[in-house]
């Protein structure tokens, strides 16, 4: 499936990645921008309408040649499936082999409508093409193009001068191998053109010709008062007019294979531009990658700074208090720790945790909060272990009654010593503030599913 077009669902041609991350052909993908003005993938559209972004839009130069998955298609093994071919081999191979199967249907290039198979081209135009006939305009004869070729363009101009049919016929835009057989006539780029993709066709026609040419001049037995002489003596030479035809033609083979060998080496440099352009563009990416992690960590420290307090009174606003209750009561998030704070601006660093369901002898019953010392920037300066006070306040947000809880540390327990890790066991009120004063409509502890609570440390 990774080798599909998302579009045409043919296997993939120039495979282009989008940034969605879905593939396509080159050709396909162009298609698709020019014919819609704000194109969506289809993709994007089947596998999850709701989650398109931006990144579903398609557009070309938002996507990038996807060379490993080319290079996957090159080397997988295929075969033809033209019926009577046995040819397989990998799909790099496959197109040369498109152009060359014997079996393949291709459309007579006279025009007649008629679909051939390619090893049978010679006799379709020799037996069975309608636009394959010649009318001599001297004796009004329909010839097919071999009757032609060798009896009235060769044979008669040789034996008989005076009735030289050939000069009428000759058609001055027509293909040089026309004596041979082939019909085509065009302009002359038209006829450049044709002569480079129809060398295995005009191959075909002179090996048809010669055979035919043979057979005439060297019959089993020829009938009494045949209109053809003997021409023995003039074999050599019409021997000698066929091979200079057929040098003429391994000149243009041998023409066509350098310049077939010159793309293929242009073709390789391209690619290894391409590889180069591919891996500075993974170097840009990867230092974009970097760049917006130390933008996303320079964000973080300026967001903490903007919430960091550093006189020892902290306020932590504490919203969507139902639910993070309800989270903390299913065990999702049993509990939360606030921002950082400062006792002073080289002082100690600290912060709260909160359980909102309790922790030890308060679960399920109380709110449990906690004061918890950090590791600090500053704590080789700092007397250890910490022994200010600590004071907890939940406010009422009618301002009645809060809720005050206090205590000093046990400078004996860990939780008061200098950290060694990131942040020390956490001590304070497990059985802080009962849950069904918490939730009792008496008081506005909790109002617009928020809650404000303050600590103040002695300084």
């Amino acid at each position: 499936q990774k080798y599909l077009c998302s579009n045409c669902n043919n296997i993939l041609k120039k495979a282009l990645q989008t940034l969605c991350g879905h593939r396509y052909c080159s050709a396909c993908l162009a298609w698709i921008v020019r014919n819609n003005k704000n194109p969506i993938c289809q993709k994007c559209k089947e596998e999850d309408p709701c989650t398109l972004s931006e990144g579903s839009l398609l557009a070309e130069e938002r996507a990038f040649g996807d060379a490993a998955i080319n290079k996957e298609i090159s080397e997988l093994q295929v075969h033809c499936v033209t019926l009577g071919c046995s040819w397989s081999g990998i799909m790099k191979n496959f197109e040369e082999h498109q152009s060359l199967c014997e079996y393949a249907l291709i459309p007579c290039h006279t025009g007649c409508g008629h679909m051939v198979m390619r090893k049978k081209l010679a006799d379709h135009l020799e037996n069975r093409c309608v636009n394959n006939v010649t009318m001599c305009p001297k004796c009004k004869q329909s010839l097919s193009s071999s009757e032609y070729q060798w009896y009235f363009v060769i044979f008669l101009p040789f034996f008989y001068p005076q009735q030289n049919h050939s000069t009428a016929l000759i058609n001055k835009d027509g293909c040089r191998f026309s004596e041979a057989g082939c019909s085509f006539r065009g302009s002359k780029e038209k006829l450049k053109e044709h002569e480079k993709v129809a060398v295995g066709s005009h191959m075909l026609l002179l090996l048809q010709l010669i055979k035919e040419l043979k057979a005439t001049l060297c019959p089993a037995g020829q009938a009494a008062g045949s209109l053809v002489p003997q021409p023995a003596p003039s074999l050599e030479n019409k021997l000698h007019v066929f091979e200079n035809i057929v040098a003429v033609l391994n000149k243009e083979v041998e023409t066509s294979s350098l310049e077939i060998i010159a793309f293929r080496r242009q073709s390789e440099l391209d690619q290894n531009i391409i590889r180069g352009l591919e891996l500075k563009i993974a170097e840009l990416h990867r230092c974009l990658t970097q760049k917006d992690a130390g933008l996303s960590s320079l964000h973080k420290s300026l967001l903490f700074s903007e919430q960091a307090s550093y006189d020892g009174v902290f306020l932590w606003k504490i919203t969507d208090v139902g639910r993070k209750l309800q989270d903390s009561v299913t065990g999702r998030t049993v509990s939360l720790y606030s921002p950082a704070f400062y006792t002073a601006k080289y002082g100690y660093k600290v912060c709260l945790r909160i359980y909102l369901n309790g922790d030890g002898t308060g679960k399920g019953t109380h709110v449990s909060l906690f004061f918890v010392v950090m590791k600090g920037d500053y704590d080789a300066l700092l007397p250890w272990p910490f022994r200010q006070k600590v004071t907890f306040m939940l406010l009422d947000q009618n301002n009645r009654e809060h809720v005050i809880d206090a205590f000093r540390p046990d400078l004996t327990s860990a939780s008061f010593q200098r950290p060694v890790n990131d942040m020390n066991v956490a001590s304070g009120c497990p059985m802080f503030l009962p849950l069904s004063k918490l939730q009792s409509p008496k008081y506005a502890y909790v109002k617009e599913d928020t809650l404000f609570l303050k600590c103040i440390i002695e300084t």
